[in-house]
């Protein structure tokens, strides 16, 4: 069996029986390794190499967690946690329950959508404003695994069709130029179009979620409110004023230099700088947004480490072109089949805008031998990257709704992350990206 399909079936049944993901992925890509040809030395060399892929990344979250918690620390979060709490008053009853309720996932859903682009700040955004409201949460009796379909959705969704901020990086930076370079002559303005139809699966997993799925009220012990009501819900000006401009900073910024990591230091640096945020608080500031994406930042490296051993192995070449021998000219089993090694690899790796590279070399020939429109591999390519984004171990895509809704101890990460997002989204794009490839 190929050395790719083990080792992601591996990672993902550690995950499942509660192993941590760092030592799940660790122990997976020496597997990988081992399976494909390596020995455990060349195994140990491919993964040393690939941690420095990853700390990119874990630094991005790492100043993005500071960015974070300076932004709290500003009183926005807390203005909106504690609005809301007032809103639904000391006890629920029928006349505002549904109000409240709809109020609260309405306004994850458009935290979610606007940091990817609006407020780049990705999901450093959930350990700071999802706590607060788990009182809310409780007293409403909502499923908080219906919440982290909503926080995936919009974590998703977002970059894979609108070309803004983390959308740009995916769809232009990433997506556009790795099809071109394997020999397909798009341009920008398909890349939205053409991810479209597969996104509307992504709208059907969540309304399944919101109306099916999880519609019933759900138990959980309820805590005192994180956000008391002698907390002040009113800001000054001179917060207000410093908090907009370190968001506006931090967008143009990151979008100028494509990097996450100076547009995060560049909005840390406004509240610094700007007499709100006082010298000895800037200190323990840092440390807590640092400490709250730590263990984002851990798997990311491992990811990565993870992602070079099975690169280094070549199995990811044979797993994609012994499709030929099982496709003969089926051009609809061909969809299905690059779809379906898309999502396992996604699933081991943990990110979309890593999955491409290592597909499109393949993909792009193979789905023009078949006779794919350029639309059609478009949607190809770019669904079978996002495939496994929601609903892989190692994704941030379910680390920061976890990391948000485990903060009293009553969210399980596979269970109640994993598990529900993986089957409310990973189905239907399957289904919707098919059909993309088959109609465009």
């Amino acid at each position: 069996m190929n050395a790719v399909v083990i080792a992601v079936c591996l990672m993902l049944f550690l995950s499942f029986i509660r192993i941590n993901v760092v030592v799940s992925l660790t122990i997976s890509a020496v597997v990988a390794g081992l399976v494909g040809g390596l020995d455990i030395h060349q195994t140990i060399a491919a993964f040393n190499d690939g941690l420095g892929g990853g700390a990119q990344i874990a630094l991005s979250y790492a100043l993005l967690g500071a960015f974070a918690a300076a932004l709290s620390h500003s009183g926005l979060t807390t203005l909106i946690s504690h609005s809301i709490i007032k809103k639904l008053g000391k006890e629920p009853n029928s006349g505002n329950t549904q109000v409240v309720r709809w109020l609260l996932l309405v306004t994850i859903l458009l935290m979610a959508v606007s940091s990817q682009n609006i407020l780049p700040i990705h999901i450093a955004f959930i350990p700071i404003l999802i706590p607060p409201l788990l009182h809310v949460i409780s007293k409403l009796h909502i499923d908080r695994r219906l919440i982290a379909c909503i926080l995936t959705f919009g974590l998703v969704t977002t970059y894979m069709i609108l070309p803004i901020g983390f959308g740009g990086i995916f769809l232009n930076d990433i997506l556009l130029a790795n099809l071109n370079t394997n020999g397909l002559n798009a341009i920008a303005e398909q890349i939205p179009k053409a991810m479209l139809l597969p996104a509307m699966g992504m709208v059907v997993g969540l309304l399944t979620a919101i109306f099916i799925s999880y519609r019933k009220p759900r138990e959980y012990m309820i805590e005192q409110p994180v956000v008391s009501d002698s907390i002040s819900t009113t800001i000054s000006r001179k917060s207000l004023f410093v908090s907009l401009s370190a968001i506006v900073a931090t967008l143009i910024v990151q979008l100028q230099t494509d990097s996450m990591i100076f547009g995060a230091l560049s909005g840390f640096i406004i509240f610094r700088f700007s007499g709100i945020i006082k010298h000895e608080v800037s200190k323990d500031l840092f440390n807590q947004g640092v400490h709250m994406m730590a263990n984002i930042g851990f798997i990311m490296i491992a990811a990565a480490g993870f992602a070079a051993v099975v690169k280094s192995t070549g199995e990811v070449g044979t797993l994609v072109t012994s499709l030929g021998d099982i496709i003969g000219d089926n051009k609809a089993l061909a969809a299905l089949l690059m779809l379906i090694v898309g999502l396992l690899i996604t699933m081991g790796i943990g990110s979309s805008f890593s999955t491409i590279p290592i597909i499109a070399t393949i993909y792009v020939p193979l789905a023009l031998s078949f006779g794919f429109s350029v639309a059609a591999t478009i949607a190809l390519v770019g669904t079978a990257a996002a495939l496994g984004d929601a609903g892989s171990p190692a994704s941030d895509s379910t680390l920061g709704p976890t990391a948000g809704l485990n903060a009293d101890g009553q969210h399980d990460h596979i269970r109640d992350s994993v598990i529900p997002t993986f089957v409310h989204y990973n189905i239907p794009l399957l289904i919707f990206g098919w059909i993309a490839a088959m109609v465009l």
